[in-house]
């Protein structure tokens, strides 16, 4: 059997189990599977979850939201458990029960579909009592849907037995969660980020041992932190002694205590932050719930926690005395529940008791208490699900121990519709809804049309929402989701609409499947196109105009900010998510109320110095980005220019236009890869392997070192290699050496590829080709200018070679000599693990951590950091979507107040909830005019005749209608007016059309689709001020 490029197969798997040895322990997690969840949790959390067993009791919506994100989270085993079943009610969020499991064991319907989204993870039904034998059995249990007297007789048996408990439970807008992992919990990291680390440039010899950083950053630590030391010189008893605790003194120093019978510190040192464990005791369900702590999710409703406390002990009361909940909108029943909340109110211990009750609070969660909505269920499902990881792993603080949560703003402002008569079961899917948003409402939502850009991990969370709240499931209903990605198998452990089967299909159609078969009544229609301006003859001004809401699911900047623009211009609501590990945020954007997406940006990442890339890493992370930078240089760009050269009769010109030493630079690259280094079979390659295998970790390494030997001092007398910069060691090729081998293999295979060369994973053949090899002796050269900072290296003036650049042009062999080649550019992909990419990244990233003494990375960090990965795991998507489709319910009510939405941030590692009014649209003024970014000019391009507007006319009409001169006019990057344009030039433009000015202008012609443009102004007023004024859209077709 043979794979790509006719590499036997069992020499390939041996390839394959070589490069996995290369910085990394061989363990039994499916890092493929795994891979973005594992950068949340780590490989001890994983292991540690992958040896417990959880049941969940309760499957109804709550109960399967949880036991999903559980089973996807990858645990030893789930057992779900009910002894009910499954009636019209449940499928109000149920997305698992069809109309053909009506009358089945919930559990037994549930356990099938489930089993399917984890192949690791065994799922069974359980439809008997409860009892403490069979609890044993478990290391976490989960109540849902549950009695006040199970909450107490399962508390009490889980408490004692070491049980970790978890019980979540939720009524309309309404829903809560209790943990109890014991009398002492191990937290073994509270907050999951990277440990932090600095490098020092003093310590102190006296009482209180003050450690001084460099001042190119600050320590980031806090008080109560530990921290270990590594690499300092002279005072070496605090290399590798146990982590010391710190007070923090200023943002560059803090003290570590006595160091007076050290050695004096002499210099270097990096000091590393040191995660150590916490202690935690939980009181039982009993005790907790006459002493309560609360965890507040949002810091409006400081007070709520409490009044829903008693609130909910009250409704259980409720449940006790009449079998029932409060009827959907009864008067009478919230009269009832109210009563009793006061009896329970007037027995609770001083604790929890309430000088005065928030009657209103308690009258709204009667009349709720039948809804079962998908939204409440998925927020409070996935901040559950993370509690019982938290319980498996010691990973992440836990809540202590209450957590309430509503979501009343989802009340329509005028709720005179909402009447015990419009909030009856109508014996449908959607009764759990209509019982607290009434029936009208329901119709409401069935109607509207949503674009739904992206299907990951939030689109399929969003899209399985929607189709439990009916969204699009009516008349002139639609959902139009757009994704131009194919599923991967990293996917499946976050985006749960895909099994491994559709593993290379578009996310897209597969997801538009999966959902109609949750709810057959929903109109969706799945593209693969990505937005942007080359797909706007798609979703064009009727596409747009149709269009109720849009829903942001997108992993990028780029593209949000686009579709930010596209929903201002289009006036349209948009709900913009995003999560990263743990965290994720909730951004709501409402046409004339609220600022935009764009109107605030995070700052740009920071990025590394190239000097500190090419000759002073000392961070992993500045070795890997130069692996990714001699990736690109080696297997992309040179394949790249060749066939541009070859292709293009213009690229030569081109290139010889760019600036400083770029054009020598690139015909040294071309002649490199057409004429001295072009291979003829997979043996050259191999030898250019190695060649440059001793440039880069020997020669170019020796050389850094004749220029700055070790011994080196500044012109300050400090030595040169001290604080940020390393001093380096030249490396010494081994065939024996497996990272060494793991480089000539992925890097001879990688330029095979882009010449279309067949390889050989055989290494013992590969030796027998590197012992024929000759690698030139090299000899440090004086006069080898090296940079030393960035600044030095842009004040430094190239003098370009010309009489190399044209010996090199005229070496290049004629392009029509050789019009039938053409190279393969490679393209960086990270998730393939057969392609020799990531093999070519560890390795080379490794070997230059060698040169400079850096600790390596395995493959699994390394693919991080090299992939720009995005740490991911399913219980935050659950949770963020949850807050995403409750804003949805107030944008199709159309709240108008601005404080009824609710911008969110999460951290479940935290765990901290914010929650804050979206920030108003900022206001701006020209004479009496007020306006914002949703506001614009409107003009009408064609006149009465049919003509259409001339410059001259354009122009006299802001004079005559708006008082305002326009100075200069703009189309996108094109100028199409100034004040300051030639004479001649004015005249000329004044009796053109408008349209006509944009296409020459612009050089580019105006699409059909096309039936506005938009204009920017800048503007005097009748004084000859400068004022600012919006933008134009001018209608001309």
């Amino acid at each position: 059997m043979y794979c790509e490029k006719g590499v036997p197969w069992l020499l390939f798997v041996h390839h394959i189990q070589e490069m996995a040895k290369n910085g990394g322990n061989e363990t039994d997690i499916d890092e493929g599977l795994y891979s973005r969840q594992l950068y949340v949790l780590g490989h001890a959390a994983m292991k540690r979850m992958q040896s417990s067993a959880v049941l969940v009791s309760g499957m109804r919506g709550l109960g399967l939201e949880i036991a999903k994100n559980i089973v996807l989270g990858g645990v030893k085993a789930v057992t779900v458990h009910d002894q009910g079943v499954a009636s019209y009610a449940d499928m109000a969020s149920h997305f698992y029960i069809g109309v053909e499991d009506l009358g089945k064991n919930r559990a037994t319907v549930t356990q099938s579909r489930l089993a399917e989204l984890n192949s690791y993870v065994p799922v069974n039904a359980y439809t008997g009592k409860l009892n403490e034998d069979f609890l044993t059995d478990f290391q976490v249990v989960v109540l849902t849907n549950s009695t006040m007297d199970e909450y107490r007789r399962i508390g009490s048996i889980c408490h004692s037995r070491g049980i970790k408990l978890v019980l979540a439970d939720t009524k309309g807008l309404f829903g809560h969660i209790f943990c109890d992992f014991g009398d002492e919990f191990a937290v073994l990291d509270t907050n999951g980020e990277q440990p932090l680390s600095a490098m020092i440039s003093a310590i102190t010899k006296d009482s209180t041992g003050i450690v001084t950083c460099l001042d190119e950053a600050r320590h980031g630590f806090e008080t109560g932190d530990f921290v270990a030391f590594s690499e300092v010189q002279g005072m070496t008893q605090v290399n590798g002694c146990k982590p010391r605790e710190i007070k923090v003194l200023g943002p560059y120093t803090f003290s570590i205590g006595d160091t007076t019978g050290f050695s004096d510190y002499v210099r270097g040192g990096i000091v590393t932050q040191v995660k150590m464990p916490k202690k935690i005791s939980f009181k039982s369900f009993r005790d907790s719930l006459n002493e309560p702590s609360f965890l507040v999710t949002d810091f409006a409703k400081m007070e709520q926690p409490g009044h829903l406390h008693i609130a909910f002990q009250a409704l259980h009361e409720y449940v006790a005395k009449y079998s029932r909940l409060p009827r959907p909108r009864s008067e009478a029943d919230a009269t009832d529940l109210v009563t009793l909340a006061e009896e329970v109110n007037a027995r609770v211990p001083p604790a929890v008791h309430l000088e005065q009750l928030n009657v209103e609070l308690v009258r709204q969660l009667a009349f709720s208490a039948t809804g079962d909505l998908a939204p409440i269920n998925a927020f409070i499902g996935g901040v559950a699900a993370q509690e019982v990881m938290k319980a498996c792993t010691g990973k992440f603080m836990p809540i202590m121990q209450w957590l309430y949560f509503d979501a009343l703003e989802c009340l329509p402002e005028d709720q005179s519709l909402l009447t015990e008569e419009n909030c009856q079961p109508q014996n449908s899917r959607y009764d759990g809804q209509v019982a607290v948003f009434g029936k009208s409402f329901q119709h409401t939502l069935e109607s509207q049309n949503i674009f739904l850009v992206g299907a990951g991990a939030i689109g399929c969370e969003l899209l399985k929402n929607y189709a439990m709240m009916g969204i699009g499931c009516g008349n002139g209903g639609m959902v139009t989701v757009t994704d131009m990605d194919s599923i991967e198998k990293s996917n499946l452990n976050r985006q749960f609409l895909f099994r491994s089967w559709d593993v290379q299909k578009m996310k897209s159609e597969i997801a538009a499947v999966a959902v109609l078969r949750m709810n057959p009544k929903m109109h969706i229609t799945p593209h693969q196109n990505r937005v942007g301006p080359d797909t706007e003859r798609i979703y064009n001004d009727s596409f747009f105009q149709g269009l109720d809401c849009v829903n942001n699911a997108l992993d990028n900047v780029d593209a949000r900010m686009y579709m930010d623009r596209r929903c201002v211009y289009y006036r349209k609501p948009l709900l913009d998510s995003g999560t990263l590990g743990t965290k994720g945020n909730v951004q709501v954007v409402l046409p004339f109320l609220t600022e935009s997406y764009s109107s605030s940006q995070d700052p740009p990442e920071k990025s590394i110095p190239i000097c500190t890339l090419k000759n002073f890493p000392n961070a992993i992370e500045h070795t890997l980005q130069w692996a990714r930078d001699e990736f690109e240089g080696l297997f992309k760009q040179p394949a790249d220019n060749v066939n541009q050269y070859l292709q293009d009769s213009k690229f030569m010109e081109r290139t010889m236009k760019l600036p400083g030493s770029q054009p020598l630079e690139t015909v040294d690259a071309l002649y490199r890869a057409l004429v001295s280094e072009r291979p003829a079979h997979f043996a050259d390659c191999v030898s250019w392997a190695r060649r440059h295998w001793q440039t880069q970790y020997n020669d170019n390494i020796r050389q850094l070192l004749h220029n700055f030997p070790p011994e080196q001092l500044t012109s300050s007398g400090a030595p040169f290699w001290s604080g940020p910069k390393r001093c380096p060691r030249p490396l010494t090729f081994d065939v024996n050496n497996h990272m060494h081998m793991d480089y000539i293999v992925s890097a001879a295979h990688l330029l095979a590829q882009s010449y279309e060369l067949p390889g050989n994973t055989d290494r013992a053949a590969l030796r027998d080709v590197l012992d024929q090899v000759r690698v030139p002796v090299f000899t440090p050269r004086s006069g080898v200018r090296i940079h030393v900072s960035d600044q030095e290296l842009q004040s430094n003036q190239i003098t370009l070679d010309d009489a190399k650049l044209e010996e090199l042009k005229n070496s290049l062999p004629p392009r029509d000599s050789i019009n039938n080649f053409k190279m393969d550019p490679i393209e960086f992909e990270k998730d393939d693990e057969i392609n020799f990419h990531m093999d070519f990244i560890v390795a080379a990233s490794n070997l230059r951590a060698e040169n400079y003494s850096i600790a390596p990375a395995d493959r699994h960090k390394s693919k991080l950091i090299a992939g720009k990965i995005i740490p991911a795991i399913a219980t935050t998507t659950a949770a963020i979507v949850g807050l995403v489709c409750l804003e949805l319910y107030k944008v199709i009510h159309g709240v108008k107040n601005l404080d009824s939405y609710k911008n969110g941030f999460l951290n479940l590692a935290l765990p901290f909830y914010a929650f804050s009014s979206p920030i108003a649209a900022p206001r701006h003024q020209y004479y009496e005019e007020e306006w914002t970014l949703w506001d614009r000019f409107e003009v009408d391009g064609i006149k009465a005749d049919g003509e259409e507007m001339t410059l001259q006319e354009f122009l006299d009409y802001f004079q005559n209608k708006h008082k305002l001169e326009i100075t200069m006019l703009s189309h996108g990057v094109s100028m199409l007016y100034s004040f300051f344009m030639s004479p001649a030039k004015l005249a000329e433009k004044m009796d053109q059309k408008m349209s006509d000015i944009v296409t020459k202008v612009s050089k580019k012609k105006i699409g059909k689709h096309v039936r506005s443009l938009v204009f920017e102004l800048c503007c005097n007023d009748t004084s000859k001020e400068d004022v600012e004024v919006p933008y134009v859209k001018y209608n001309f077709r």
